[in-house]
């Protein structure tokens, strides 16, 4: 969003020379008989007679022809990059000097800027990304301009195709949103934009983000919110890579619609394992079918979200294959193929031994955070404290004794054994 070779060709001379270059530039595609009538309606509101003010003294004219040439404007002009971003820098520096940035007159003219910019015909839509890009960058971080600026940039990119070159981020939004001097149904409206932009240019996984802020941004008691709640709990559920239930459990507008069928869905992933969806989904195929769930699908995700709240009680341990097999009604045969699974989502880290036939858990995500997962990462900080006290002491009375570095080496690693397999 912050282009680096902005160009202006149009920026020399006087305030009449440069609008005249400016409807000249607009008049490229007039007829002779039209442009000649495009100039002498520029001469006559810049003519000043006798007893009136020079027109650079005289706003009401200045933006009379200022108007001139936005109502002549109809596309981005015949003319080469260069021509085409020097033409409306230069008449965004007018629109931004003759009228205030939040004046109602402005906004019109922007809008209408917008909407000349988007549906104008262009071989090269890189040109209209940096019009549009210069023209945010050019308002004030607080304008309530940008919404609709960034709203046109979102649709000309998805025309084409081309939204990743807009690498725009949630960090980015986040911070849009707190600068804004906007409503907060006008900050929802946006964030819904991008959410249905991303969708329909088939990046659910991309606009998962935004549905949850989006859902945050509404009044939790509201029909709106209460809609956008169940469709962000089914887009959790349908996308294979969300696996973070705990947060989008605790949203307000969540929490409001715990009657809603999916709602018990959601519990389950957050909770439980494979044999209650199981049984939660044999009697509830209707509502995967609405919501355009699929079964298979589901049970690998609850598979690697059970695998995983297992693994989080055995870190620093072996976990045996049996168990696993156990777990996630599995033959243990498939330990091993759901082990790679797990840890390529990104669940756990750990070393699979063939020869023990378990998995030594070096790391593992909680479904949730509560009492007991904070109790038991207490428990190992105290374990490591413990244990790295023992080291220290063991070094130290190695170094006493004068013994050599493999000596203190061999204490050290002797001692830390002892201690993990103590906490254990």
């Amino acid at each position: 969003m912050s282009p680096t070779d902005s160009v202006s060709v149009f920026a020399e001379g006087t305030f009449e020379e440069q609008i005249q270059e400016l409807l000249e530039y607009t008049a490229r595609s007039n007829s002779e008989d039209e442009r000649t009538a495009l100039l002498q309606s520029f001469k006559d509101i810049t003519k000043t007679e006798e007893g009136e003010k020079p027109i650079g003294e005289d706003e009401d004219r200045r933006r009379e022809v200022f108007n001139l040439v936005l109502n002549n404007t109809k596309g981005v002009g015949e003319g080469n990059e260069q021509e085409i971003e020097g033409f409306f820098n230069l008449l965004f520096s007018h629109l931004f000097t003759l009228w205030q940035v939040d004046s109602p007159e402005t906004s019109q003219h922007v809008i209408f800027l917008l909407t000349v910019i988007s549906a104008s015909p262009s071989d090269n839509s890189s040109v209209k990304y940096r019009i549009l890009s210069n023209l945010f960058n050019t308002t004030p971080r607080s304008s309530a301009l940008r919404p609709p600026i960034y709203t046109t940039l979102l649709q000309v990119a998805a025309a084409n195709n081309e939204l990743e070159l807009l690498a725009l981020s949630k960090s980015d939004v986040e911070r849009w949103l707190k600068e804004w001097e906007v409503s907060d149904e006008e900050k929802s409206q946006f964030l819904k934009t991008i959410v249905d932009t991303l969708t329909q240019a088939g990046q659910p996984e991309s606009a998962y983000d935004y549905r949850v802020l989006h859902t945050l941004s509404l009044p939790p008691s509201s029909p709106e919110s209460q809609s956008a709640a169940v469709d962000t709990i089914a887009a959790a559920l349908r996308l294979p890579a969300v696996f973070d239930f705990d947060a989008l459990y605790n949203l307000d507008a969540v929490i409001a619609v715990k009657d809603h069928e999916l709602f018990p869905l959601l519990q389950i992933f957050l909770n439980n394992g494979f044999p209650e969806f199981s049984a939660w989904a044999d009697s509830h195929s209707d509502v995967l079918e609405s919501y355009q769930l699929e079964r298979p699908q589901l049970e690998r995700k609850i598979r690697l979200l059970a695998f995983s709240s297992l693994s989080f009680d055995y870190i620093g341990r072996n976990l045996p294959y049996a168990t696993i097999a156990s777990t996630l009604h599995i033959d243990p045969s498939e330990v091993e193929k759901w082990t790679i699974d797990v840890i390529r989502a990104g669940l756990l880290t750990g070393k699979l031994s063939q020869a023990t036939q378990s998995l030594h858990v070096n790391g593992s995500s909680a479904r949730k955070f509560e009492r007991e997962q904070w109790e038991a990462l207490e428990k190992r900080l105290l374990a490591w404290k413990a244990g790295l006290a023992g080291v220290i002491e063991v070094v130290a009375g190695a170094q006493k004794r004068g013994g050599g570095v493999a000596e203190v080496v061999q204490a050290a690693q002797n001692e830390q054994g002892a201690q993990v397999e103590g906490a254990a």
